[in-house]
């Protein structure tokens, strides 16, 4: 695959392997660098990448092991030297859509939060194919293909995840 191919790809598949890119890492600066960091390693890979061949699964696969990198050299520094972690819950509680009334705002905020918390406390085989549904909309096949998983096994962890999703919102609604 050639450089202006590989553009091609950008344009096509950006905005969707951007918001995937945003749901792992969770904050903008992480997300653009992850974002960055992604296309750079497909510049690297571009011989192996076939165009006709889930290019955007193979996009956001790259995506997946660069976060899991990062995440694993986090931990290993934060194990050597332990660092304050910052509370972004409560600058996004002070984000507001500016739709409709602030009531409408704060509970949707709210509601917003509630979810991705939920998602976020789900385990890594089952957070990664829901952010791939539902955030980059990359189908059963797609994300099979991507993860090197059969598309049974993509199936079971989707059904899985929405269950746990649903009893962790279930409780917190009590």
């Amino acid at each position: 695959m050639e450089i202006e191919e590989l553009s091609d790809l950008v344009r096509l598949h950006g905005k969707a392997l951007y918001g995937f890119c945003y749901k792992l890492a969770g904050n903008k600066a992480d997300t653009d660098d992850l974002y960055q960091e992604t296309f750079l390693k497909a510049m690297e890979l571009r011989y192996q990448m076939d165009a006709n061949r889930n290019p955007k699964g193979f996009l956001i696969s790259i995506a997946i092991r660069l976060r899991q990198n990062s995440r694993r050299k986090f931990a290993w520094r934060r194990r050597i030297a332990p660092a304050a972690a910052f509370d972004e819950a409560a600058d996004k509680a002070l984000w507001t859509n500016g739709v409709g009334a602030p009531e409408h705002a704060v509970l949707s905020n709210e509601l917003r939060g509630t979810i991705q918390a939920a998602a976020d406390s789900l385990n890594e085989k089952l957070k990664i194919p829901l952010y791939m549904h539902y955030t980059a909309e990359m189908s059963i096949e797609e994300i099979a293909s991507a993860l090197r998983i059969p598309p049974g096994t993509v199936k079971s962890r989707l059904h899985k995840a929405r269950n746990t999703m649903k009893t962790i919102l279930e409780a917190d609604s009590r």
